[in-house]
């Protein structure tokens, strides 16, 4: 069975001085959030980006996905920290992202250094959001096995 999510924005004005909001309709849990296009390409302030939601998109997909690949080789993690670095940025064909870096912390009793990091490639290559990336945006992965 598919799972269809959704979201909806709303812009009012330019695109170098107006500002707009986007909102989750599968959840309420992402309400208004105002975006512009100067929160992309100079100071945030306070604002989201397109580039922050996919990034939250992403460290979120690659810490279920890396959870199971642990479990499937025997160990659970006691704790994963995944932070996910989305760029945006200006090229020759225009603005675009670049990459997505992940860098995950995590506790797993049982498991070794090498097996974490194999582990952690894997998800960076076989999350949904990855795999949906992957051939138009760089991916790397930095593991770092805690404790």
């Amino acid at each position: 069975m598919a799972v269809v999510s959704s979201a909806t924005a709303t812009w009012q004005g330019n695109l170098d001085s107006g500002s707009g909001e986007v909102s989750s309709n599968t959840s309420e849990h992402l309400r208004s959030l105002p975006v512009t296009w100067a929160a992309r390409t100079e100071d945030p302030q306070g604002r989201t980006t397109p580039e922050e939601l996919l990034a939250a998109a992403h460290a979120a997909c690659f810490s279920m996905a890396f959870s199971n690949g642990l479990a499937k080789a025997g160990t659970t993690a006691e704790r994963l920290e995944v932070t996910a670095e989305v760029t945006f940025d200006k090229a020759e064909a225009g603005w675009g992202v670049k990459s997505s870096h992940i860098t995950v912390r995590g506790t797993v009793p049982d498991a070794d250094a090498d097996a974490f990091r194999q582990a952690a490639e894997a998800a960076k290559d076989g999350c949904p959001i990855s795999r949906a990336l992957a051939g138009n945006v760089e991916l790397s992965v930095e593991a770092t096995l805690e404790g």
